[in-house]
């Protein structure tokens, strides 16, 4: 039993021709994660290298200095600002003495703290079971001696073979509970659509502020926190624009960069809400002073959602962080777009001036 949140040194690597976000943003975004999912940050190690390592994903002498920091802050987890592979992972474990985890695992674990419904549970533990299911190889100090070769032979391998087929079946199962709610929400789908009204899709960064501008807007009650993914579950709200028209806003779950793509495919009938919608409100943190790095995060994920055509309105959000306005060029680079504040209400009535506009309003 932990006494207190565990220690965790976090770990990245800057390989050599990294786009958008550097190591150092990646790195306070994996803190941020961290503190999301409980751990308590005490330290950090980086490493710049052509390409990972095939053994540890960092250097064997890195390995060294990571075990040194570990012991000399008292550390109890390592987590890595990337994807390791089963092995990397199981190399880790047995140099380092404690429990690593990679930024998919970090991902999964902040979705199954904050998954409140019974599809975000079941999208959770989907995720989780794909990902234990590559993870069944080897010996690490999280399993017994599993893998092939000398010295693996008998009745680890039958126990191997009966774990995977357990891990099988079950994810099995969850597709086909999923399939249902897919069913159950392409249903109410269709009777919104017979009701003639336009379903909008606030889609952006996690933690960008697209909670509070619904909440704003439809005079909602979902949950607002200043952490990562604190919304994960989708919610719609009838919303009423000044020429009485009335529209659908739903809130999804916010993107990331390095977005796992097993946990885009996953949270695929959360998702759909963003591909079904007919018009997407881009809600962004103007206060972040990269946020056009965040912009483009966003991007990747919708163009892997086959969504990136759609009607796109760019909210600049949070601009009551700003010292001074947003440069006018920036705004007509993401035309059309619009300065708020979902938090004071500022603009919020030229934004649903700005939705009617469109077709369909």
């Amino acid at each position: 039993m932990l006494n207190g949140p565990e220690k965790a040194i976090l770990v990245g690597i800057e390989l050599s021709g990294q786009q958008n976000f550097s190591l150092t943003e990646s790195l306070q975004e994996l803190r941020r994660l961290a503190l999301t999912a409980g751990a308590e940050p005490v330290g950090q190690l980086t490493q710049s290298r052509a390409r990972p390592d095939l053994k540890f994903f960092i250097g064997t002498g890195k390995v060294e200095e990571l075990r040194d920091l570990i012991n000399s802050k008292d550390a109890n987890l390592a987590i890595f600002d990337c994807a390791l592979s089963p092995a990397q992972d199981r190399n880790l474990e047995e140099a380092l003495g404690v429990k690593v985890i990679d930024r998919t695992e970090l991902i999964i674990d902040i979705f199954a703290q904050h998954a409140r419904s019974r599809e975000g549970a079941l999208q959770v533990e989907l995720a989780q079971s794909n990902f234990l299911l590559t993870r069944l190889t080897g010996h690490g100090t999280m399993m017994s001696r599993l893998g092939g070769g000398i010295g693996t032979r008998g009745p680890g391998e039958t126990k191997l073979e009966v774990d995977r087929r357990r891990i099988r079946k079950r994810i099995a199962d969850l597709k086909k509970e999923l399939d249902k709610v897919i069913k159950e929400r392409t249903l109410r789908r269709e009777m919104r659509r017979k009701s003639h009204l336009t379903s909008i899709a606030l889609v952006g960064y996690t933690n960008s502020g697209k909670s509070t501008l619904l909440n704003t807007l439809s005079k909602a009650d979902v949950l607002v926190e200043d952490q990562l993914f604190a919304t994960l579950d989708p919610t719609t709200r009838r919303v009423y624009l000044p020429n009485h028209k009335v529209i659908l806003l739903t809130d999804t779950v916010g993107f990331i960069q390095k977005l796992p793509h097993q946990l885009v495919a996953a949270f695929k009938a959360t998702l759909e809400e963003t591909t079904q919608a007919d018009l997407l409100l881009h809600v962004v943190d103007a206060s972040y002073p990269n946020f056009e790095d965040q912009i483009a995060a966003v991007y990747t994920v919708l163009e892997e959602l086959d969504c990136a055509a759609k009607p796109i309105i760019t909210v600049f959000n949070k601009i009551d962080q700003l010292k001074k306005d947003l440069p006018a060029d920036l705004l007509k680079k993401y035309h059309p777009a619009i300065t708020i504040s979902a938090l004071s209400g500022q603009n919020l009535d030229k934004l649903q001036d700005l939705i009617a506009t469109f077709p369909g309003q």
